[in-house]
């Protein structure tokens, strides 16, 4: 099992549920008027005792195929879809979701690496969906979405009544085709339009640069399948540069591999130091995740973190971790605050559920999901910074490194 934000188990897994009671029915009697007892399920998975009434889901069957008009043209597995994703809507949880045969092939397809899209991340942030992060050198990056812009409606279709995945599903779409998101923007009086033309979009990873000044920068912009690999490259041109100032900018990188965030982490911690942590509520028994102990540098090390509101999951569990050990800096905004744990579950063959099991906590016991992490230095990155090309949160890095004092 691949423990996400972006998570395979068994067989990401943000989609939606398993053993649901109604998968092993006899559908063939559901012509009878009515059934008043359970005891017509047969599903190994059913629970051992099933309290619910489940009178009123057999009346409305029943009634669809009396008297709605086009009833015989509505597969009983397209209905049984449906039902399952009610049952997991109702969970009131954005990021707990059901994955139909067609839905689930889109999505191993995007965490294979390489889509068809226009290249953004989003999420739902106070009831409202929302721009995680665009990723770098996308049309969306390039058509200038900002981490925090509010999606109210793409194109016609309004989002306050969308999923996370209706939301993708409408986003995404063929190479050469168009999309229309009306965004508003904090700061901004008005709503705006912005167009954008779908491309096949690769993930980037990252990019390493050596600055005139000594600094060194790894910009890390996912946590991929391979971003653990070429993540130890540039840790050995950052050895091979002879510098011990170092900056990780995580800032737009909404996350990834968990197993990516604990090998990143490992570079810098001892081995069995806190990392993470997972609480599954309910008195249960955290999960904790520990350095596997390659910390490979000394108490020398100059280290600052850059992160925003676009740096989410697998970003805020490195950069929580490197804050709370004192190991790093962190400068830039407060992050998104996406804390949840999903995991990837296979229904069918074809079908599956992504469903939130858990919120991650810092080494210090802090939850993510809250509020997200507070930088030690905050910086505001305002339109006119971007406008004129400038980064002050970079800048203040640097001014750290420079004058660096523990």
């Amino acid at each position: 099992m691949l423990k996400f934000f972006k998570e395979k188990h068994v067989g990401f897994t943000i989609l939606v549920i398993a053993g649901f009671f109604l998968f092993g029915v006899y559908l063939g009697s559901r012509h009878q008027s009515e059934i008043n007892k359970i005891t017509s399920i047969s599903n190994k998975n059913a629970p051992a005792e099933i309290t619910a009434d489940f009178e009123p889901f057999w009346k409305v069957w029943n009634t669809i195929n009396k008297k709605y008009p086009q009833a015989s043209k509505i597969s009983d597995k397209d209905r049984i879809n449906g039902a399952i994703s009610g049952l997991v809507e109702s969970l009131n949880d954005p990021y707990s979701v059901y994955f139909n045969s067609s839905e689930t092939e889109r999505f191993e397809e995007e965490i294979s690496g390489s889509f068809n899209g226009i290249g953004v991340e989003i999420g739902i942030k106070d009831k409202t969906l929302t721009v995680i992060a665009p990723l770098k050198n996308t049309p969306a990056y390039r058509a200038n979405l900002k981490s925090g812009d509010k999606i109210l409606k793409i194109d016609e279709r309004i989002s306050s009544d969308l999923t996370i995945d209706e939301a993708i599903k409408l986003i995404r779409g063929e190479k050469g085709t168009t999309v229309t998101l009306t965004i508003f923007r904090e700061g901004e009086k008005e709503p705006r339009e912005i167009k954008i033309m779908r491309d096949t979009i690769d993930i980037p990873t990252l990019d390493t640069e050596i600055r005139g000044d000594g600094i060194f920068v790894i910009r890390l912009y996912s946590f991929s399948a391979n971003s653990t690999k070429l993540f130890q490259g540039a840790l050995k041109k950052f050895y091979e540069s002879k510098t011990d100032k170092l900056i990780l900018d995580l800032r737009g990188n909404p996350g990834g591999y968990l197993d990516a965030a604990v090998e990143i982490s490992s570079w810098f911690l001892p081995a069995g130091k806190i990392i993470a942590m997972e609480d599954y509520g309910n008195n249960k028994k955290q999960k904790i995740y520990r350095s596997l102990g390659y910390d490979i540098f000394n108490k020398n090390l100059k280290f600052v973190i850059l992160i925003d509101g676009g740096s989410a999951s697998a970003s805020e569990i490195v950069a929580g971790a490197m804050q709370d050990h004192g190991r790093a800096k962190l400068v830039g905004a407060q992050s998104y605050g996406k804390g949840s744990v999903q995991e990837a579950i296979d229904i069918t063959p074809d079908t599956m559920l992504k469903i939130t099991v858990a919120k991650w906590l810092t080494p210090n016991g802090v939850s993510i999901s809250e509020k997200g992490l507070t930088p030690d230095y905050e910086v505001k990155f305002t339109e006119e910074d971007s406008k004129g090309n400038k980064d002050p949160q970079l800048e203040k890095a640097v001014e750290l490194l420079l004058n660096w004092q523990k």
